[in-house]
Protein backbone atom coordinates (compact mmCIF):
# COMPACT_ATOMS: atom_id res chain seq x y z
CA UNK A 1 0.00 0.00 0.00
CA UNK A 2 1.21 3.50 -1.07
CA UNK A 3 -0.10 4.92 2.26
CA UNK A 4 2.96 3.39 4.48
CA UNK A 5 5.67 4.69 2.37
CA UNK A 6 8.58 7.11 3.37
CA UNK A 7 10.32 9.23 1.12
CA UNK A 8 13.94 9.42 3.19
CA UNK A 9 15.72 11.53 0.23
CA UNK A 10 14.97 14.45 1.54
CA UNK A 11 15.32 13.46 4.71
CA UNK A 12 18.96 14.91 6.89
CA UNK A 13 20.63 12.85 9.01
CA UNK A 14 18.69 11.93 12.45
CA UNK A 15 15.46 10.66 13.71
CA UNK A 16 12.40 11.11 12.03
CA UNK A 17 8.79 10.08 13.44
CA UNK A 18 6.25 8.55 11.54
CA UNK A 19 2.63 7.42 12.21
CA UNK A 20 0.31 5.24 10.59
CA UNK A 21 -3.30 4.40 11.37
CA UNK A 22 -4.20 1.08 10.03
CA UNK A 23 -7.84 0.34 9.27
CA UNK A 24 -10.28 -1.12 7.35
CA UNK A 25 -8.41 -0.94 4.37
CA UNK A 26 -5.43 -1.99 5.12
CA UNK A 27 -6.97 -5.14 6.95
CA UNK A 28 -9.20 -5.97 3.85
CA UNK A 29 -5.89 -5.80 1.35
CA UNK A 30 -3.79 -7.77 4.11
CA UNK A 31 -5.71 -10.76 2.47
CA UNK A 32 -5.69 -12.54 5.94
CA UNK A 33 -8.71 -14.25 5.79
CA UNK A 34 -8.53 -14.49 9.77
CA UNK A 35 -8.51 -11.10 9.81
CA UNK A 36 -11.68 -9.01 9.99
CA UNK A 37 -10.46 -5.95 10.53
CA UNK A 38 -9.25 -3.61 13.41
CA UNK A 39 -7.69 -0.48 14.44
CA UNK A 40 -4.07 -0.01 15.10
CA UNK A 41 -1.67 2.47 15.13
CA UNK A 42 2.00 1.81 14.24
CA UNK A 43 4.81 4.40 15.28
CA UNK A 44 7.61 4.46 13.42
CA UNK A 45 11.40 5.64 14.44
CA UNK A 46 13.22 5.80 10.90
CA UNK A 47 16.74 6.90 12.22
CA UNK A 48 18.76 7.97 9.06
CA UNK A 49 22.43 7.93 8.44
CA UNK A 50 24.72 8.05 5.21
CA UNK A 51 24.34 4.50 4.68
CA UNK A 52 21.80 3.05 6.78
CA UNK A 53 17.80 3.51 7.72
CA UNK A 54 17.10 1.98 10.63
CA UNK A 55 13.21 1.94 11.47
CA UNK A 56 11.73 0.88 14.64
CA UNK A 57 8.27 0.23 13.95
CA UNK A 58 5.90 -0.35 17.48
CA UNK A 59 2.04 -1.27 16.77
CA UNK A 60 -0.42 -0.54 19.68
CA UNK A 61 -4.49 -1.57 19.02
CA UNK A 62 -6.51 -4.49 18.36
CA UNK A 63 -7.54 -6.41 15.77
CA UNK A 64 -10.66 -8.22 14.84
CA UNK A 65 -10.46 -12.21 14.33
CA UNK A 66 -12.81 -15.00 15.72
CA UNK A 67 -12.65 -16.26 18.97
CA UNK A 68 -11.83 -19.75 18.41
CA UNK A 69 -13.96 -21.36 21.08
CA UNK A 70 -17.42 -19.49 19.89
CA UNK A 71 -16.69 -18.15 16.28
CA UNK A 72 -17.79 -15.05 17.84
CA UNK A 73 -16.31 -11.57 17.06
CA UNK A 74 -12.90 -10.90 18.95
CA UNK A 75 -11.29 -7.56 19.33
CA UNK A 76 -7.98 -8.80 20.32
CA UNK A 77 -5.56 -6.63 21.68
CA UNK A 78 -2.08 -6.45 19.80
CA UNK A 79 1.06 -4.90 20.94
CA UNK A 80 3.90 -4.97 18.37
CA UNK A 81 8.10 -4.25 18.44
CA UNK A 82 9.98 -4.50 15.10
CA UNK A 83 12.96 -3.01 13.68
CA UNK A 84 14.04 -3.05 10.05
CA UNK A 85 17.31 -2.03 8.96
CA UNK A 86 17.99 -0.73 5.23
CA UNK A 87 20.93 -0.16 3.82
CA UNK A 88 21.36 2.58 1.32
CA UNK A 89 25.00 0.95 -0.28
CA UNK A 90 23.09 -1.15 -3.06
CA UNK A 91 25.35 -4.09 -1.26
CA UNK A 92 24.52 -8.01 -1.79
CA UNK A 93 21.44 -9.50 -0.72
CA UNK A 94 21.77 -11.41 3.30
CA UNK A 95 19.98 -14.23 4.49
CA UNK A 96 19.35 -12.00 7.98
CA UNK A 97 15.58 -10.94 8.02
CA UNK A 98 16.50 -7.98 9.07
CA UNK A 99 18.54 -6.44 7.25
CA UNK A 100 17.63 -5.02 3.58
CA UNK A 101 19.73 -4.04 1.03
CA UNK A 102 17.97 -0.66 -1.19
CA UNK A 103 19.35 -0.13 -4.68
CA UNK A 104 21.91 3.19 -4.41
CA UNK A 105 19.13 4.91 -6.37
CA UNK A 106 16.48 3.87 -3.99
CA UNK A 107 14.66 7.15 -2.31
CA UNK A 108 11.46 5.64 -0.81
CA UNK A 109 11.02 2.60 1.21
CA UNK A 110 7.51 0.82 1.79
CA UNK A 111 6.56 -0.11 5.05
CA UNK A 112 3.29 -2.58 4.45
CA UNK A 113 5.59 -5.65 4.67
CA UNK A 114 7.17 -5.24 7.66
CA UNK A 115 3.93 -3.56 9.40
CA UNK A 116 2.20 -7.21 8.59
CA UNK A 117 5.08 -9.20 9.86
CA UNK A 118 5.22 -6.99 13.04
CA UNK A 119 1.15 -7.63 13.06
CA UNK A 120 1.39 -11.02 12.37
CA UNK A 121 4.06 -12.04 14.97
CA UNK A 122 2.53 -9.79 17.66
CA UNK A 123 -1.26 -11.57 17.41
CA UNK A 124 -1.14 -14.87 20.08
CA UNK A 125 -1.90 -18.32 18.22
CA UNK A 126 -4.69 -18.53 20.15
CA UNK A 127 -7.79 -16.30 19.86
CA UNK A 128 -10.19 -16.88 23.14
CA UNK A 129 -12.88 -14.31 24.85
CA UNK A 130 -12.11 -14.04 28.06
CA UNK A 131 -14.17 -16.43 30.27
CA UNK A 132 -17.67 -15.87 30.38
CA UNK A 133 -17.62 -13.46 26.88
CA UNK A 134 -18.48 -16.13 24.64
CA UNK A 135 -21.87 -16.69 22.88
CA UNK A 136 -23.95 -17.76 25.45
CA UNK A 137 -25.47 -20.00 23.03
CA UNK A 138 -22.64 -21.61 21.83
CA UNK A 139 -21.33 -22.58 25.47
CA UNK A 140 -24.74 -24.06 26.56
CA UNK A 141 -24.38 -26.46 23.53
CA UNK A 142 -20.47 -26.70 24.35
CA UNK A 143 -20.80 -27.41 27.84
CA UNK A 144 -22.87 -30.39 26.94
CA UNK A 145 -20.63 -32.04 24.49
CA UNK A 146 -17.58 -31.35 26.69
CA UNK A 147 -17.53 -34.45 29.75
CA UNK A 148 -14.80 -33.74 32.08
CA UNK A 149 -14.08 -36.82 33.71
CA UNK A 150 -11.49 -37.13 36.56
CA UNK A 151 -9.37 -39.51 35.56
CA UNK A 152 -9.18 -42.63 36.90
CA UNK A 153 -6.27 -44.06 38.66
CA UNK A 154 -4.02 -46.93 37.01
CA UNK A 155 -4.74 -49.52 39.29
CA UNK A 156 -1.67 -50.90 39.30
CA UNK A 157 -0.29 -48.26 40.97
CA UNK A 158 -3.02 -49.68 44.04
CA UNK A 159 -0.83 -52.88 43.72
CA UNK A 160 2.14 -50.93 44.64
CA UNK A 161 1.02 -48.71 46.82
CA UNK A 162 -0.11 -52.35 48.78
CA UNK A 163 3.27 -53.56 48.52
CA UNK A 164 4.95 -50.26 49.94
CA UNK A 165 2.31 -50.36 53.29
CA UNK A 166 2.85 -54.37 53.46
CA UNK A 167 6.80 -53.29 53.71
CA UNK A 168 6.36 -50.77 56.06
CA UNK A 169 4.50 -52.61 58.48
CA UNK A 170 6.71 -55.61 58.55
Amino acid sequence: MKDHTIEFAGLKDGQHLFQFVLDQPFFDASAEEEWQGGQVTVDVTLDKSTTLLVAHLKANGTVRVHCDRCDGPLDQPVEGDQRQIFSLTGGEETDDDEFVSLDDRAHSINLTHYIYECLRLALPIRHVHAEGQCDPEVEKVLSKLIVENEPTPDPRWEVLKDLQNKERSS
